[in-house]
């Protein structure tokens, strides 16, 4: 038995006498995991060789009936849902832009039994919000578990394992970047549980990101380019895999 279904029979078990009260025409928590993955598959995007940009936030819209149910439950279903999306991201080798975000919203001219599920790619990386008018709130919001922090500089791809990382023009820099424009310690990249920054350490010529100098710190998510002297840096967030440099 594969780990997807391991994690639906886990939902199953745990929530479905939540949805059960011995009628046919109500929504069950596996039926709404089956349906994300197929939102999942059919919103994914190529947008580079390799890469697939797949959907981070998920609205669920239940009639009256179904949302009462899930009210009762509340957002540790939601939760299990994140990570049956987490899940199915990982096995197919998608990118997410930002954590996952699962939410349930009342949509009084559906059916009881009748559910819809609508996805979007959001980047930011903002605490989860209340629902509109009629909702619930949405599941604390979920970064995969096992993305890999990576940088990819002139062709070469460079797992950050630690959790800072210095870049710069000197044989001591933890990336050596050969660059005339670029200082001896030129970047920090710190790495922590969900999050990354790029810190200026007082170059010369100064650090950006898409664009815009860096002044202090800058927060860094999935494709963000840096630029350094005349080095293009792209900052990525990808399935783990063991090794470093590669």
């Amino acid at each position: 038995m594969g780990l997807l279904d391991k994690v639906e029979r886990g939902i199953e078990k745990a929530v479905r006498g939540v949805f059960s009260t011995g009628s046919r025409a109500q929504v069950e928590p596996v039926e709404i995991a089956s349906h994300l993955r197929r939102e999942v598959d059919n919103k994914a995007i190529t947008i580079a060789a390799g890469r697939t940009l797949a959907p981070n936030v998920f609205d669920v819209l239940l009639s009256d009936a179904d949302f009462q149910r899930a009210q009762e439950w509340g957002t540790p279903l939601a939760e299990e849902l994140c990570d049956v999306v987490i899940n199915h991201v990982r096995s197919q080798g998608y990118t997410l832009q930002g954590p996952v975000r699962i939410s349930f919203r009342r949509d009084e001219e559906r059916r009881a039994g009748d559910f819809e599920i609508k996805s979007r790619t959001e980047k930011t990386s903002s605490p989860a919000q209340p629902a509109a008018h009629g909702g619930m709130p949405a599941a604390p919001t979920r970064m995969p578990s096992r993305m890999q922090p990576v940088l990819d500089i002139d062709g070469q791809r460079y797992s950050l394992n630690a959790p800072s990382i210095v870049l710069g023009r000197s044989s001591e820099a933890d990336i050596l970047i050969d660059d005339t424009g670029v200082s001896r310690r030129h970047l920090e990249i710190r790495t922590g549980t969900g999050t990354a920054q790029a810190v200026d350490l007082g170059s010369t010529n100064g650090s950006y990101v898409n664009g815009h100098k860096i002044v202090g710190s800058s927060e860094l998510t999935d494709g963000t380019t840096i630029t350094m002297g005349r080095t293009k840096i792209i900052f990525r967030l990808l399935p783990a895999n063991p090794g470093g440099r590669r």
